[in-house]
């Protein structure tokens, strides 16, 4: 069998039959095409692990991280595997390649103090204001990450080929999330998130439009998009007077770090950021370790630098 542009089948074949989302369709998209330009007119069928190792040393030389290098070699797996079913393929050019190792990097949190701050930086006396204040809460509240927060519906609705993702439990003091790997779980609202969420539905009604679901609705009454939650989150914090890059990241970075420094629970916080693994949760022990070091230095006579 042979494809006359196998690159446009596979792309199709993930948009119709398996149903990748549009970002994700992007991001395949850029990559194919790089893996196109790797092969200058030759049948993609016809490349090498050593034409692969050379596109990988050039992009690393130019300046490519490790993950992204990491993430462009897996989508041209991918295509080669679903290449291989198809047309005579020699073997995966891909199968034997590997990306550089990247660097491991802490995630960033707020300390307490400044956690604090942000939160008790009054809201603007508006309904945006209130909304506002009230998804700052409950991102450090239940450490959600953003896609779960905007998907997250006012409560649970189904019907008309609609279904809520996620929805608030108001009075469980919950949130069920559908997560990475669309792993579902529930996660507790603290008070003070509680306090505010229930402000904002106070006045909610005011942004309502078509459609009633969304538990956080633009002025215009469309779910909040995530590149307007960034901004407002980071707005926030330069108003509270926070010198930090502050993302909705961080306040989850921040959540997971001073519950760790609390309980010391590390399998704990691996349920409630809805980990799969706990290797990912471990990062925070690091990052505590950090805290703690930086504690001693500054306060045990025999650990302070002398001039």
């Amino acid at each position: 069998m042979t494809l006359t542009d196998p690159v446009a089948v596979y792309l199709s074949n993930l948009d119709h039959e398996r149903r990748l989302s549009a970002h994700t369709l992007r991001g395949y998209t850029h990559e194919l095409d790089e893996l196109k330009k790797l092969a200058n007119g030759r049948p993609l069928e016809s490349l090498t692990a050593i034409d692969i190792r050379g596109a990988v040393a050039r992009a690393h030389a130019g300046g490519l991280t490790a993950r992204s290098i990491a993430h462009r070699l897996s989508a041209w797996r991918a295509f080669y595997r679903w290449l291989a079913g198809r047309v005579a393929l020699p073997a995966n050019p891909v199968a034997t390649v590997r990306a550089p190792k990247q660097a491991k990097t802490l995630p960033k949190a707020l300390s307490v103090d400044d956690t604090h701050k942000l939160m008790e930086t009054p809201a603007a006396a508006n309904t945006e204001g209130l909304r506002d204040h009230a998804m700052l809460e409950l991102f450090y509240s239940s450490g959600l990450r953003l896609a779960e927060l905007v998907g997250l519906d006012v409560q649970f609705a189904e019907g008309d080929g609609y279904r809520s993702a996620g929805w608030l439990k108001l009075d469980a003091a919950e949130v069920e999330v559908l997560g990475k790997g669309n792993r579902r779980r529930i996660v507790p609202v603290g008070s003070k998130a509680l306090d505010a969420l229930r402000a904002w539905l106070a006045v909610r009604g005011e942004f309502v439009r078509l459609d009633p679901h969304p538990l956080f609705l633009s002025a215009r009454g469309k779910r909040m998009s995530p590149n307007v939650v960034r901004e407002r989150v980071k707005r926030a914090a330069l108003i509270a007077g926070i010198p930090a890059n502050v993302h909705p990241h961080v306040l989850r970075h921040s959540f997971a770090t001073h519950v760790l420094q609390s309980s010391g629970d590390l399998r704990a916080v691996q349920e409630l950021l809805g980990h799969a693994s706990i290797t990912a949760t471990q990062v925070y022990t690091a990052l505590d370790f950090q805290h703690l070091a930086q504690v001693y230095d500054q306060a045990h006579p025999r650990a302070k630098k002398r001039g």
